[in-house]
């Protein structure tokens, strides 16, 4: 095959670029680093070529073949100075993103140059505010360790014995052999990584790659200002069996430096990462970490008959460290934990403003143990106590685990009804559900007038977030006899406000589905007149969707029938020609016949996936 064949030439885009980036080499200059020392930075003209190739990656590549020759020859400008470019705030990001498309084994040879001969130098990288992002980048491609290359793949030739050979000690062998390298430097200088604001990103992401997670890139995902954000998705993948030692090898380590890991904020998110990661894939391990986290704690000195333990959930750093604990213990561990340390201090620390998260954590992680009942009776009695210090997480998980305990049901009812002031008299419990999506009192929400004893007034639905997810939670208790007298009394202005809410629309939909269908029949019959309203808004049009699957055939038919006539609105709106589409209202207008059998299939199909689940 000849050596510059017309298949693997460069495109001319890129030929240009390195034209330009071989005519004009600069020198390295300078800067002073974060620590006030000197240090080599990349020339302008270097930056300026590694920006447009970062320009370059965002456009289309005529095919897979292309990409990979680009990647290669920028790589090959990368070698030789990887420190420098990694380090270089504007170099940084185009490394980072080449590195998600090379080959597990050009990742390797980046990794190579960037720790030296020794690996000596992967802790100067990993703790620069650049550097350390792009280490990150290498090892989340940990998880394609063992892809083939297309040309691999395209190989007929290899027999068996030369695949193993390439496995242990080719393109696979270098990427493992250099994360190998950076656990035996992170173990050398634990201390210094994990309190480095950088490196103890870097360790957390490594000990995701040791045990075979991983992490989407949420960098570009941002919630909204008042929405919290979601808890990173994790995907399993395959590692080598070194992988298995070198966790463990790198949770003995942190271990040993307990006193660091549960004292520094950094060090302790470290630890609450090796927790969910080693609770997900190495149980064994995990319980061996959370026994000894508890059994530190524990063994330092405080105050005569005061456990450490109570004194550490009252820190905001490391009560984070403790819901990790609760949130991956076993049972034994969590009785002992009941037993000796909190049994009746739960109060004080469910009015803590750190320490409340903790035990909305113990209630979670209890709820399937015979414990649990012992901690609901404990809170039961400070109930309103917890209601006026407005640490509402604590009020929301119990409801929440009474939704899994049936036996307490009956008496969660009983007590938000009197912490709402509403039991007494009974005409009082038909405004339960304003009251319970506001988290206000009777008293409260209808001022002085109705706290006399006449009768409760008109007033404008509030609704919170915690109050939602309140009524979220009752909503699957066995008797939501009161909550639904209550919706049935609520007026259509009232209805269409909590449906077009963005916590309210939960609520709604928990209600309207989790009624029989003659509840839900009644509930519909009082949205008539709203459903175009509802679907024109993009709370009410995610509502009206999940309310269409529930549905029965004739309340579908009675939906569609109300909807159809306002076809021009729908269809121009953004969010309502979804639900037309969703609906099939274009087939139940002209094809009315075949809209009814598919409709019966789907309603069919649903029921059958439903019982095969329960």
């Amino acid at each position: 095959m000849p050596a510059h064949s017309e298949r693997d030439s460069e495109s001319s885009a890129q030929k240009r670029m390195n034209r330009k980036r071989n005519f004009s080499r600069g020198k390295e200059g300078e800067e002073r680093g974060e620590g006030g020392e000197k240090r080599k930075m990349l020339d302008s003209l270097s930056v300026g070529y590694f920006r447009r190739v970062s320009e370059r990656l965002e456009e289309e590549f005529a095919d897979d073949e292309e990409r990979a020759l680009f990647i290669e020859n920028v790589l090959s400008e990368v070698k030789d100075k990887a420190g420098l470019v990694a380090t270089d705030r504007a170099a940084s990001v185009t490394l980072q993103k080449l590195l998600s498309l090379a080959s597990p084994a050009q990742v390797g040879e980046v990794l190579a140059e960037l720790g030296g001969e020794t690996g000596s130098e992967f802790q100067a990288v990993s703790c620069n505010r650049c550097g350390g992002h792009v280490m990150e980048s290498a090892l989340r491609q940990v998880a394609r360790w063992n892809e083939e290359t297309p040309a691999e793949e395209k190989s007929s030739s290899k027999t068996e014995e030369d695949k193993e050979e390439e496995s242990d000690g080719g393109a696979c062998g270098l990427l493992e052999a250099q994360v190998v390298s950076l656990c035996r430097v992170v173990r050398e200088n634990i201390v210094e990584f994990i309190k480095d604001a950088h490196g103890t990103h870097v360790v957390r992401t490594l000990i995701h790659s040791l045990a075979g997670c991983s992490v989407q890139d949420q960098s570009d995902t941002r919630p909204a200002k008042n929405q919290k954000r979601a808890e990173p998705q994790l995907t399993d993948f395959e590692v080598p069996v070194s992988f298995w030692w070198e966790l463990k090898y790198l949770s003995e380590s942190l271990m040993e430096n307990i006193n660091v890991c549960v004292t520094n904020p950094a060090a302790i998110a470290v630890l609450q990462t090796l927790l969910s990661v080693c609770q997900r894939k190495r149980p064994i391990l995990c319980k061996k970490l959370n026994k000894g986290i508890v059994g530190y704690l524990a063994s330092l000195s405080s105050g005569p008959g005061v456990s450490t333990l109570l004194v550490f959930m009252k820190d905001q750093s490391c009560s984070r460290l403790i819901q990790a604990v609760f949130q991956s213990s076993h049972k034994v561990l969590l009785q002992d934990i009941y037993k000796n340390h909190l049994k009746n201090q739960l109060m004080p620390l469910a009015l803590h403003p750190f320490a409340n998260y903790t035990i909305q954590s113990l209630i979670a992680a209890s709820v399937k143990y015979k414990m649990f009942l012992k901690v609901f009776d404990e809170l039961l009695e400070g109930f309103e106590a917890i209601l006026a210090a407005g640490n509402m997480g604590i009020i929301v998980q119990l409801v929440e685990s009474c939704a899994q305990r049936e036996e307490r049901q009956s008496e969660m009812i009983q007590t938000l009804l009197q912490a709402f002031h509403c039991d007494d008299p009974a005409t009082r419990y038909i405004s339960c559900l304003p009251l319970f999506l506001s988290l206000l009192t009777y008293d409260v929400f209808y001022g002085s007038e109705a706290a006399e004893g006449g009768a409760a007034p008109q007033r404008p639905l509030k609704i919170c977030y915690h109050g939602s997810r309140l009524v979220q939670a009752m909503a699957s208790f066995k008797d939501r006899t009161l909550l639904m007298n209550s919706l049935h009394s609520l007026s259509s202005a009232d209805l269409l406000t909590l449906g077009t809410d963005p916590s309210g629309s939960h609520a709604l939909q928990a209600l309207i589905t989790s009624a029989s269908d003659k509840g839900k029949g009644k509930i519909l019959r009082k949205l008539e007149g709203l459903y175009v309203q509802l679907a024109c808004s993009p709370c009410g049009s995610r509502l009206l969707e999940a309310v269409w699957n529930s549905a029965t055939i004739s309340q579908k038919q009675s939906i569609a029938e109300q909807l159809v006539p306002s076809e021009a609105q729908l269809r121009s709106d953004r969010f309502a020609r979804h639900v037309w589409g969703k609906c099939g209202l274009t087939n139940f207008q002209k094809r009315r016949a075949a809209w009814l059998e598919h409709q019966t299939g789907e309603s069919k199909k649903r029921k059958m996936f439903s019982d095969i689940l329960e």
